[in-house]
Protein backbone atom coordinates (compact mmCIF):
# COMPACT_ATOMS: atom_id res chain seq x y z
CA UNK A 1 0.00 0.00 0.00
CA UNK A 2 2.76 2.53 0.63
CA UNK A 3 3.96 1.88 -2.81
CA UNK A 4 0.65 3.71 -4.12
CA UNK A 5 2.27 6.78 -2.56
CA UNK A 6 5.26 6.91 -3.01
CA UNK A 7 5.24 8.77 -6.25
CA UNK A 8 5.44 12.64 -6.30
CA UNK A 9 2.91 12.81 -9.37
CA UNK A 10 0.32 11.04 -7.14
CA UNK A 11 -2.28 13.43 -5.69
CA UNK A 12 -2.75 11.38 -2.76
CA UNK A 13 0.97 12.78 -1.94
CA UNK A 14 0.45 16.49 -3.76
CA UNK A 15 -2.49 16.88 -1.59
CA UNK A 16 -0.59 15.84 1.34
CA UNK A 17 2.14 18.53 0.77
CA UNK A 18 -0.13 21.24 0.01
CA UNK A 19 -2.46 21.22 3.16
CA UNK A 20 1.06 19.87 5.43
CA UNK A 21 2.52 23.07 3.59
CA UNK A 22 0.47 25.55 5.67
CA UNK A 23 2.20 24.00 8.76
CA UNK A 24 5.07 25.23 7.72
CA UNK A 25 4.13 28.48 7.33
CA UNK A 26 1.90 29.04 10.18
CA UNK A 27 2.87 30.60 13.28
CA UNK A 28 4.02 28.41 15.90
CA UNK A 29 1.06 29.12 17.89
CA UNK A 30 -0.93 27.81 15.80
CA UNK A 31 0.53 24.49 15.16
CA UNK A 32 0.41 23.83 18.89
CA UNK A 33 -3.19 24.98 18.84
CA UNK A 34 -3.90 22.53 15.24
CA UNK A 35 -2.11 19.79 17.20
CA UNK A 36 -4.52 19.97 20.24
CA UNK A 37 -7.72 20.18 18.44
CA UNK A 38 -6.64 17.27 16.18
CA UNK A 39 -5.46 15.22 18.81
CA UNK A 40 -7.78 15.69 21.40
CA UNK A 41 -9.89 18.94 20.75
CA UNK A 42 -12.60 17.75 18.56
CA UNK A 43 -13.15 14.35 19.99
CA UNK A 44 -14.03 16.27 23.14
CA UNK A 45 -16.11 18.54 21.38
CA UNK A 46 -18.01 15.59 19.95
CA UNK A 47 -18.53 14.26 23.37
CA UNK A 48 -19.83 17.58 24.24
CA UNK A 49 -22.14 17.16 21.20
CA UNK A 50 -23.74 13.77 22.64
CA UNK A 51 -24.21 14.93 26.15
CA UNK A 52 -25.89 18.64 24.21
CA UNK A 53 -28.47 15.55 22.13
CA UNK A 54 -29.27 13.78 24.99
CA UNK A 55 -30.14 17.10 27.11
CA UNK A 56 -31.95 18.43 24.19
CA UNK A 57 -33.76 15.05 24.17
CA UNK A 58 -34.89 15.16 27.49
CA UNK A 59 -36.66 18.68 27.44
CA UNK A 60 -38.65 17.68 24.78
CA UNK A 61 -42.45 17.39 24.51
CA UNK A 62 -43.05 14.34 22.66
CA UNK A 63 -41.78 11.32 24.84
CA UNK A 64 -41.49 8.87 22.00
CA UNK A 65 -39.27 10.93 20.34
CA UNK A 66 -37.22 11.58 23.03
CA UNK A 67 -37.11 8.07 23.86
CA UNK A 68 -35.48 7.53 20.06
CA UNK A 69 -33.73 9.97 20.21
CA UNK A 70 -31.44 9.53 23.22
CA UNK A 71 -31.37 5.70 22.27
CA UNK A 72 -29.39 7.82 18.83
CA UNK A 73 -27.16 9.33 21.35
CA UNK A 74 -26.52 6.07 23.10
CA UNK A 75 -25.51 4.46 18.94
CA UNK A 76 -23.25 7.62 18.11
CA UNK A 77 -20.33 6.58 20.35
CA UNK A 78 -20.98 2.99 20.76
CA UNK A 79 -21.11 3.00 16.92
CA UNK A 80 -17.70 4.81 17.25
CA UNK A 81 -15.60 2.20 19.12
CA UNK A 82 -17.27 -0.76 17.03
CA UNK A 83 -15.59 1.23 14.03
CA UNK A 84 -12.53 1.88 15.69
CA UNK A 85 -12.34 -2.16 16.61
CA UNK A 86 -13.15 -3.38 12.78
CA UNK A 87 -10.21 -1.02 11.86
CA UNK A 88 -7.48 -2.56 13.81
CA UNK A 89 -7.77 -5.92 10.96
CA UNK A 90 -7.90 -3.01 8.21
CA UNK A 91 -5.01 -1.81 9.11
CA UNK A 92 -2.70 -4.47 10.11
CA UNK A 93 -3.87 -6.11 6.79
CA UNK A 94 -2.80 -2.77 4.22
CA UNK A 95 0.22 -1.90 6.73
CA UNK A 96 0.60 1.61 5.18
CA UNK A 97 3.51 3.18 7.23
CA UNK A 98 3.00 6.93 8.11
CA UNK A 99 3.22 9.59 5.29
CA UNK A 100 6.64 10.99 6.80
CA UNK A 101 8.55 7.48 6.68
CA UNK A 102 8.31 7.27 3.17
CA UNK A 103 8.50 11.56 2.43
CA UNK A 104 10.76 13.73 3.65
CA UNK A 105 10.07 17.82 4.20
CA UNK A 106 6.98 17.00 6.42
CA UNK A 107 6.68 19.25 8.74
CA UNK A 108 5.00 16.69 11.74
CA UNK A 109 3.30 18.17 14.37
CA UNK A 110 3.06 14.86 16.20
CA UNK A 111 6.47 13.04 16.09
CA UNK A 112 6.93 9.12 17.43
CA UNK A 113 3.41 7.47 15.66
CA UNK A 114 5.02 4.26 14.69
CA UNK A 115 1.68 2.67 13.51
CA UNK A 116 0.23 2.03 10.27
CA UNK A 117 -1.69 4.87 8.76
CA UNK A 118 -4.97 3.68 6.93
CA UNK A 119 -6.96 4.22 7.89
CA UNK A 120 -7.18 6.93 10.63
CA UNK A 121 -8.36 5.92 13.73
CA UNK A 122 -9.54 9.63 14.28
CA UNK A 123 -11.46 9.99 11.16
CA UNK A 124 -12.95 6.72 11.56
CA UNK A 125 -14.44 7.75 15.30
CA UNK A 126 -15.40 11.09 14.72
CA UNK A 127 -17.42 10.53 11.87
CA UNK A 128 -19.18 7.31 13.30
CA UNK A 129 -20.51 9.90 15.89
CA UNK A 130 -21.29 12.23 13.48
CA UNK A 131 -23.59 9.71 10.95
CA UNK A 132 -24.46 8.21 14.61
CA UNK A 133 -25.82 11.73 15.62
CA UNK A 134 -27.52 11.97 12.52
CA UNK A 135 -29.79 9.34 13.06
CA UNK A 136 -31.30 10.66 16.10
CA UNK A 137 -30.78 14.27 15.73
CA UNK A 138 -30.48 16.51 12.26
CA UNK A 139 -28.88 18.87 13.43
CA UNK A 140 -26.44 18.05 16.78
CA UNK A 141 -25.43 15.38 13.51
CA UNK A 142 -24.64 18.23 10.79
CA UNK A 143 -22.73 19.79 13.58
CA UNK A 144 -20.55 16.56 14.38
CA UNK A 145 -20.31 15.48 10.54
CA UNK A 146 -18.72 19.10 10.17
CA UNK A 147 -16.68 18.74 13.12
CA UNK A 148 -15.47 15.23 11.53
CA UNK A 149 -14.59 17.25 8.35
CA UNK A 150 -12.45 19.53 10.52
CA UNK A 151 -10.50 16.60 11.81
CA UNK A 152 -9.82 15.24 8.89
CA UNK A 153 -8.27 18.16 7.77
CA UNK A 154 -5.96 18.46 11.05
CA UNK A 155 -4.74 15.32 10.81
CA UNK A 156 -3.20 16.23 6.72
CA UNK A 157 -2.32 19.19 8.50
CA UNK A 158 -0.39 17.45 11.28
CA UNK A 159 1.50 15.24 8.78
CA UNK A 160 0.35 11.98 10.54
CA UNK A 161 -2.07 10.90 7.77
CA UNK A 162 -2.63 10.97 3.78
CA UNK A 163 -5.33 12.41 2.60
CA UNK A 164 -6.53 8.75 1.69
CA UNK A 165 -5.95 7.70 5.41
CA UNK A 166 -9.13 10.47 6.15
CA UNK A 167 -11.31 9.64 3.57
CA UNK A 168 -11.01 5.88 4.47
CA UNK A 169 -11.49 6.86 7.98
CA UNK A 170 -14.72 8.59 7.01
CA UNK A 171 -16.45 5.65 4.84
CA UNK A 172 -15.35 3.13 7.63
CA UNK A 173 -17.32 5.15 9.97
CA UNK A 174 -20.65 6.17 7.86
CA UNK A 175 -20.76 2.68 6.83
CA UNK A 176 -20.59 1.36 10.55
CA UNK A 177 -22.93 3.96 11.94
CA UNK A 178 -25.48 4.07 8.98
CA UNK A 179 -25.72 -0.20 8.03
CA UNK A 180 -25.60 -1.14 11.82
CA UNK A 181 -28.34 1.64 12.82
CA UNK A 182 -31.14 -0.50 12.31
CA UNK A 183 -30.35 -2.86 14.47
CA UNK A 184 -28.63 -0.95 17.17
CA UNK A 185 -32.08 0.84 17.20
CA UNK A 186 -33.90 -1.82 17.60
CA UNK A 187 -31.81 -3.27 20.79
CA UNK A 188 -31.48 0.38 22.18
CA UNK A 189 -34.95 1.48 21.94
CA UNK A 190 -36.26 -0.85 24.32
CA UNK A 191 -33.89 -0.26 26.76
CA UNK A 192 -34.34 3.34 26.90
CA UNK A 193 -38.17 3.04 27.13
CA UNK A 194 -37.94 0.79 29.95
CA UNK A 195 -35.41 3.26 31.72
CA UNK A 196 -37.93 6.20 30.89
CA UNK A 197 -40.59 4.46 32.68
CA UNK A 198 -38.87 3.77 35.55
CA UNK A 199 -39.60 6.08 38.82
CA UNK A 200 -35.58 6.36 39.45
CA UNK A 201 -34.24 6.56 36.11
CA UNK A 202 -36.92 8.04 34.57
CA UNK A 203 -34.86 11.07 34.62
CA UNK A 204 -32.35 9.88 32.21
CA UNK A 205 -34.67 10.34 29.31
CA UNK A 206 -37.47 12.36 30.63
CA UNK A 207 -36.67 15.67 32.11
CA UNK A 208 -40.04 17.12 33.29
CA UNK A 209 -41.25 13.42 33.74
CA UNK A 210 -42.96 14.10 37.27
CA UNK A 211 -44.80 17.51 36.27
CA UNK A 212 -46.19 15.67 33.32
CA UNK A 213 -47.40 12.70 35.37
CA UNK A 214 -48.73 15.22 38.19
CA UNK A 215 -50.47 17.68 35.02
CA UNK A 216 -52.18 14.72 33.32
CA UNK A 217 -54.07 14.02 36.37
CA UNK A 218 -57.72 15.62 36.24
CA UNK A 219 -59.13 16.32 39.44
CA UNK A 220 -62.94 15.15 39.53
CA UNK A 221 -65.43 17.34 41.69
CA UNK A 222 -67.33 15.65 44.02
CA UNK A 223 -71.12 15.43 42.89
CA UNK A 224 -72.99 17.44 44.76
CA UNK A 225 -76.38 16.08 46.32
CA UNK A 226 -79.71 16.87 44.89
CA UNK A 227 -81.80 19.23 45.80
CA UNK A 228 -85.49 18.24 45.55
CA UNK A 229 -87.35 21.35 45.23
CA UNK A 230 -90.99 19.90 45.44
CA UNK A 231 -89.99 18.98 49.11
CA UNK A 232 -92.14 20.81 51.75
Amino acid sequence: MAGLASDGSNPDVSLLYDINGFAKSAPGWLDRTMEFVGEYGILLAMVLLVLGCWWQARKGADHERSVTVVAGALWAPLAAGIAVLVNIPIRGFVGRPRPFVDHKGLDVLIPGKTDFSFVSDHATLAMAVGAGLFVAHRKFGLAAIGLALAEGFCRVFMGVHYPTDVIGGFALGTAVALLLSPLAMALLTPVVRAVARSERLGFLVRFRRSREVASAVVEIPEPRPERNDLAA
